[in-house]
């Protein structure tokens, strides 16, 4: 027994106190005010109808579902705290409202929110020195207690709402009384359930019947029940995944089901039942955030999704704000992930190259018309390193790799697709083209445009003199082809399918490199870097941004191309298409972004030439070369594209797209840009194969859908008759083509014709071309020499004797 030490004083003040609420608990029942009013002096409050009554309860943090495009395929969850409200009692299971009673609440259908027999018997229990402290909290008082420290919003308020005084509990009363007039003893019983903590993680009974046995709360046993309310008491100590909690919460449980059957809820044979079983604990936390994701290979989209979220204003005036939502608010978000599409991507970049590889195959899925981000994906694994146990690589880049630093692979959480935190993106090469094509089809100048494109072309642009791109003693850019064979006339169709450097500088020259630039920026193009935000501000020197110096993205580049594709249409790319609130709302800040940036007729004029290179056959069947010319083959649709490298092939780059997607791959060593190692094309460890079998995927079971053709005046321009030259001198027939509007070359090369040696004998193209468009004059040789009529044969006289004598024989 406790040992007594209180003097009679102390006991006889217990026994008056408890004879005095004794003798008022019936008429507490109806006027509880009346009862708890000399609690409320002793805790020197105001009187206890003085106390506040409404009790403004928030909705508590709920986790955030982020599903596929699909509406039903998993991605991630995001949460603060592991909740998901039940809406109706009915889904909770009766096993566990009768458990949670028994734990905590045995008359809870029967007191009014107050339990005046618990207050009484705890009062005299806690007023005796050394005594084990008992509480008289009802369920509907832990409600209010829970509920006032989620609407708390100050550290401060979630003490006072949990402090252990007279004034808190007094408070509590006021309010349970208040709440019980309010709404259900069902209702209540709800709202606790899903406010409770059950540990692990877990608040709330969704996520505790989850956490511990991977199922819905409707479908819980009396055993699974009993063990899950009694967790309620002590979350921490009784956690049944441990091996020192394990045989306390099987205890506790014993005791829910012991009491269960004292309240009826259950029979004896029941409770020995199901104390016979040995609960299956599963013990899984939810997945949290985006190095958690249910599939691994998705964390770059997760991410994406969720800089895009802290982006967004809508969310909250701070970035804290906006966190706290996503992680408390309980939505449920359909991104715009397409399963088949990021699949598809996700093997195609590991095919042939894994992980640990320095290279990094960066691919973005776009859809054209929506800005919806359908895929991303690296052959990288989106998680943080172990520190104490790295498995990442030595950094590839030579001078940390000395300092013993560790590179970013297999292992990153770096945007590689998207930017930001330091990645600001990769030279995509070639594809950059694609821009000035815009830009010249804005001012006018058509598809059909020719350009002399020499082995070597000095621009206007100034550069550093005698740099490794000036010409020789000069600091002019001076451009070169890939190779030599790429020189000669080409137009807009032929230059774009093999990517004829020495045609776009000049086309650039002739448009204004600040005006590309800005076609670039329409489309979606940003500048991160100091070095590109510098030539931004004088673009009109930036020569070298036609061939894709600047950095960029894969999604940024993907979604340019497919504002193309959606004939001009600019979507912000966007990993949303519809959020709905824990009520049910739908919000509308995941609507596509769009507007018109180019006009729909360039736009069909830029997708027509994008065709040559990838294979495909132009409106007008003009593409002559490409540089990734199976991609049409392997997609089996209409494609438009664009292949790119850099200097020392650095990077490799591919845009293919249908009018269903945009896929842009971007292959690079994001370590180390500067890298020595040569990435590929189209081999099996390049970029090309990862974009066009990516494509493939992505379009089966989609219709092939041609794109529109262009408007004749942006195929053929201002077409114009060519001036007859023929026979006049050169100086001559230069004058009459310039003054008819067209440039000239002279070709060096001469042609027998009938007009004299060192005349024009005429021109390539002959007819009509284009405003603007190179006529090249052929220049005579002469007539040709005429042939030379054979002698005839010497007839020999006859031997003598008859026959003659025979040829010899050649």
């Amino acid at each position: 027994m406790r040992k007594r030490d209180h003097n009679v004083l102390t006991n006889a003040a217990s026994l008056l106190v408890c004879g005095l609420l004794a003798g008022v608990v019936v008429a507490a029942a109806a006027f509880p005010a009346v009862a708890l009013s000399g609690l409320a002096a002793k805790a020197g409050a105001e009187t206890f109808d003085a106390l506040p009554t409404e009790l403004a309860v928030g909705t508590g943090p709920q986790i955030s579902h982020l599903l596929a495009a699909d509406g039903k395929t998993p991605v991630a969850t995001m949460y603060d705290e592991n909740r998901r409200d039940i809406a109706k009692i009915e889904d909770i299971a009766p096993a566990m409202q009768k458990a949670i009673l028994a734990a905590e609440d045995h008359d809870f259908y029967e007191h009014n929110g107050v339990d005046l027999n618990g207050v009484a018997r705890a009062f005299i229990n806690n007023s005796q020195e050394g005594a084990h402290q008992q509480g008289a909290s009802t369920l509907t008082m832990q409600y209010v207690r829970l509920a006032i420290a989620y609407s708390a919003t100050h550290p401060a308020d979630v003490v006072a709402a949990t402090e252990d005084t007279t004034a808190r509990k007094l408070r509590e009363m006021r309010y349970a009384v208040q709440i019980e007039k309010e709404f259900s003893k069902d209702e209540i019983l709800r709202r606790y359930l899903n406010i409770a903590s059950f540990g692990n993680g877990a608040y709330g009974i969704h996520a505790a019947s989850q956490v511990y046995f991977a199922k819905p709360p409707s479908k819980l046993t009396i055993a699974e029940a009993a063990l899950l309310a009694g967790l309620v008491k002590a979350p921490s100590t009784l956690d049944p995944t441990t091996p020192s909690g394990y045989p306390s919460a099987l205890a506790r449980r014993d005791y829910v089901l012991d009491n269960m059957v004292k309240i009826k809820a259950i029979s004896a044979e029941e409770a020995e039942e199901a104390k016979a079983s040995k609960p299956k604990i599963v013990g899984k936390r939810a997945p949290n955030g985006c190095v958690d994701t249910n599939t691994q290979e998705w964390g770059f989209f997760c991410d994406y999704f969720y800089r895009w979220w802290m982006e967004q204003e809508a969310f909250g005036s701070t970035s804290y704000d906006r966190e706290r939502l996503l992680k408390s608010g309980g939505f449920e978000i359909i991104t715009t992930l397409e399963p088949q599409v990021q699949k598809a991507a996700d093997e195609a970049v590991r095919k042939n190259l894994p992980a640990t590889s320095k290279a990094a195959r960066m691919l973005a899925a776009v859809e054209p018309g929506t800005g919806r981000v359908r895929a991303l994906s690296a052959n990288r694994d989106y998680q943080l390193d172990d520190p104490d146990n790295p498995e990442n690589k030595p950094h590839s880049n030579p001078a940390k790799r000395e300092t013993g630093a560790l590179g970013n692979y297999p292992n990153t959480v770096n945007p590689l697709l998207t930017g930001g935190d330091g990645i600001t993106g990769y030279q995509a090469g070639s594809t950059f083209k694609i821009f000035t094509v815009v830009a010249a089809l804005e001012k006018g100048i058509p598809l059909s445009h020719t350009i002399n494109a020499e082995k070597q072309f000095q621009s206007e642009y100034i550069i550093k003199k005698n740099g490794p791109a000036a010409c020789d003693g000069t600091h002019f850019y001076c451009p070169e082809n890939a190779t030599p064979s790429m020189a000669g006339v080409h137009n807009m169709w032929s230059a774009f399918g093999r990517s004829v450097n020495t045609y776009f500088v000049p086309l650039q020259q002739q448009v204004g490199a600040d005006k590309v630039v800005e076609a670039a920026k329409k489309l979606g193009i940003t500048f991160r870097t100091q070095v590109d935000l510098d030539q931004e501000k004088d673009a009109r020197q930036w020569g070298p941004f036609t061939l894709g110096v600047s950095q960029t993205t894969p999604l940024e580049l993907a979604n340019a191309y497919a504002t193309l594709g959606a004939e001009g249409l600019y979507c912000e790319p966007i990993p949303v298409q519809e959020i709905r609130d824990p009520a049910g709302n739908k919000l509308d800040i995941a609507n596509p972004r769009c507007e018109q940036r180019i006009s729909t007729e360039v736009a069909r004029a830029a997708v027509d030439a994008a065709r040559c290179p990838v294979g495909d056959r132009s409106s007008t069947t003009k593409c002559a070369g490409t540089t990734a010319g199976n991609v049409r083959g392997v997609v089996d649709a209409p494609v438009a594209g664009k292949s790119g490298t850099t200097d020392g092939e650095k990077t490799s780059s591919l845009v293919a797209m249908t009018k269903q997607y945009a896929v842009a791959g971007i292959m690079a060593d994001p370590d180390w840009p500067q890298t020595t190692q040569r990435m590929g094309h189209n081999v099996a460890t390049g970029i090309n194969p990862p974009v066009y079998e990516t494509l493939r995927d992505a379009m089966k079971g989609k219709p092939r859908v041609d794109f529109t053709p262009p408007e004749n005046k942006l195929r053929y321009g201002d077409q114009r008759s060519i001036p007859n030259v023929k026979c006049v001198s050169v100086e001559k027939a230069k004058s009459r083509i310039t003054g008819a509007g067209f440039a000239v070359v002279v070709s060096t090369n001469r042609v027998e014709s009938s007009c004299p040696a060192g005349t024009a004998a005429g021109t390539s193209p002959t007819g009509r071309t284009a405003k603007g468009s190179v006529v090249t004059i052929k220049v005579s040789s002469g007539p040709a020499p005429k042939p030379t009529k054979p002698t005839e044969p010497t007839a020999q006289p006859e031997p003598t004797g008859g026959r003659p004598t025979e040829r010899p024989a050649d």
